[in-house]
């Protein structure tokens, strides 16, 4: 409250005059979901338009009384553009539930402070979700923010019919591009792309190519997007090689994530490249088959991960949470996929668990995943 006496007032100006809005404002750290993190470099120009562009596609600059539960951290690019920027500059009041991610302290905080939105990761959502009383002390919880991974439709349409938040912006995007650069509502009326990650945010320019020829590919089909625009980090940090292998002489950045775009301009997110699954010759997208296995009754969460095999090369492996007080075993879920997917498609190691190794801001760390499962499994 200080900070706004007259005097900081000046002191702002002063350094407003020694500062353009090219310089780096935020070395922000990857969250290391495939590896080791690594320095975004970003700058004013890149945040504070992507927060201004999200905040209008989100609706801020018309709905009035906005109350946000923000349970992501302050420090990653979700909290700090989508939570601390867009509450700056379009005035919603921003709630922080606990100091790092409770699911418990979550839903008090939105009963309490009678929150009307919440931003979080698809797991932040299913564990929400998961809190018995979740219904009657989240009445007043009428949209959502999906971003950080994959939304599983099952948990969007679930999120969309059977709770008060009918309104759901599904977001994409990476930390190297500041961050979103799609964004959509998840239940469209008009074409119920609830599987999509919506159409590209303004003055943003997206393309989808083959991996080995660099080629646009076709409608429809699956390649790496990549990424142009004011959005587009300055570099990683003191790494040229690094910056130079991610953003192209035409400025393309290379996000690493397998994705379709269909006719009417909605991207779909398949998955990572480094995690596709090669068995036997096939690619296999982890993302398909679990959202597959979001649609078992008994299944609370399911990530699909690629282990070593030394004659197929890769096998698929389903780590699955089950719901609360459900009981399920392998046979049951392989029952159930048969004659529903492919069959070179249905996991053959199943295994239960009770959590996922997870980044600070609530991802899943498939690396990791693999690591454990690998171990468990003795492969």
């Amino acid at each position: 409250m200080d900070a706004g006496s007259t005097q900081f007032v000046q002191q702002l100006h002063n350094l407003q005059k020694k500062i353009s809005c090219d310089d780096p404002v935020n070395i922000q750290f990857t969250s290391g979901t495939t590896g080791y993190p690594k320095g975004a470099t970003l700058s004013h120009h890149n945040i504070v338009n992507n927060a201004t562009m999200l905040g209008h596609r989100i609706g801020y600059d018309w709905k009035k009384g906005q109350r946000v539960a923000i349970p992501v951290p302050l420090y990653h690019c979700m909290g700090s553009v989508l939570g601390s920027l867009v509450m700056a500059l379009y005035g919603p009041t921003a709630v922080f539930p606990s100091p790092t991610f409770d699911a418990r302290a979550l839903l008090q905080a939105i009963s309490q402070e009678r929150c009307t939105s919440m931003y979080g990761t698809p797991t932040m959502f299913i564990d929400l979700l998961g809190q018995p009383d979740y219904a009657s002390l989240s009445s007043h919880l009428t949209h959502g923010v999906i971003a950080g991974s994959i939304a599983p439709p099952e948990i969007v349409k679930k999120l969309a019919t059977e709770t008060a938040m009918r309104n759901i912006t599904i977001g994409y995007g990476t930390t190297e591009n500041s961050p979103v650069t799609f964004a959509g509502f998840a239940y469209d009326e008009i074409f119920r792309k609830c599987d999509t990650v919506g159409c590209v945010m303004p003055h943003t320019e997206a393309k989808i190519v083959d991996t080995n020829t660099g080629c646009i590919v076709p409608l429809n089909t699956p390649g790496e997007l990549q990424i142009r625009g004011y959005c587009v980090m300055l570099g990683y940090w003191a790494d040229e090689e690094k910056t130079r292998e991610t953003i192209t002489p035409e400025k393309w950045y290379k996000t690493g994530d397998l994705a379709t775009m269909d006719e009417y301009g909605y991207c779909r997110i398949v998955g990572r490249c480094k995690d596709m699954i090669i068995r036997g010759g096939e690619n296999i997208y982890p993302a398909e088959i679990e959202q597959f296995l979001h649609t078992l009754p008994k299944v609370m969460e399911a990530q699909v991960i690629g282990v070593k095999d030394e004659r197929m090369g890769e096998e698929i492996c389903a780590a699955i949470r089950v719901r609360p007080n459900e009981e399920c075993s392998a046979e049951e879920i392989k029952e159930h996929c048969k004659g529903k997917i492919s069959h070179f498609k249905i996991p053959r190691y199943i295994v239960f668990v009770n959590d996922y190794p997870l980044t600070i801001s609530g991802k899943v760390q498939k690396f990791k995943l693999k690591e454990i499962l690998e171990k468990q499994l003795k492969l």
